[in-house]
């Protein structure tokens, strides 16, 4: 199916920008040592490599918005994993003060939860634009339940044509890493059981590891 058809069922972007845009902005709210570079270089290049995919969406160059949303997913999940690595380093020196590092380790984990929901909706059946093309979606990576139950939705005119949101991709990051599991949506795809697997180990790493000790030296 081309990527030049029109989709069937339009599924906004802003929840996805504004989730990108979050990201940066509670990257900026680091401390000075647990970023790389200035702290407001990951929220300018989010927006500087967001406004021409947001065009590029608009003209209908949907391949081209994917590679570029792919690019700046890439470099949020990069930079987190740097900024986890330097946080889990300075615990080890016990120079971080508790409050400090309790801010630290609960912005993480928020965007920890807010970059996987963003690749699980960017990745998930082909990403948005494929999924906005079937009338109702019946396969994917994700087993939700209202593909498996009848009346999926609180809204009548949906219950035909159901299509996971980036709402329900949040909910499922966030269920992630707050449980370290799936919970209501089984997990059906190789790449999404490694995916959830890495967003485990970060949120367990910044829960388990940094929040507890910032608790334990209060």
């Amino acid at each position: 199916m081309s990527d030049s058809a029109t989709p069937r069922n339009n599924e906004p972007m802003w929840p996805t920008l504004v989730a990108l845009v979050a990201a940066g902005g509670l990257y900026a709210a680091l401390p000075e040592h647990l970023s790389i570079g200035p702290r407001w270089l990951l929220l300018t290049i989010i927006v500087v490599l967001m406004i021409p995919g947001e065009i590029c969406h608009v003209l209908g160059k949907h391949h081209l918005c994917r590679i570029l949303g792919y690019i700046v997913i890439a470099i949020v999940t990069a930079v987190m994993v740097c900024s986890v690595s330097l946080l889990v380093f300075e615990i080890g020196r016990r120079t971080v003060e508790p409050d400090i590092l309790l801010r630290s380790a609960v912005i993480l984990w928020v965007t920890n939860i807010l970059v996987f929901a963003d690749w699980y909706w960017r990745l998930d059946a082909g990403g948005p634009h494929r999924r906005n093309m079937r009338d109702s979606h019946t396969d994917g990576a994700f087993l939700f339940p209202q593909m498996t139950i009848e009346g999926p939705t609180d809204h009548q005119e949906e219950k035909e044509n159901w299509s996971p949101q980036f709402i329900d991709y949040l909910f499922l990051a966030f269920c992630t890493s707050t449980a370290l599991s799936p919970t209501d949506v089984p997990v059906l795809s190789r790449w999404a059981k490694c995916l959830m697997m890495i967003q485990a180990v970060i949120s367990l790493s910044v829960v388990g590891l940094l929040a507890a000790r910032a608790v334990n030296i209060l």
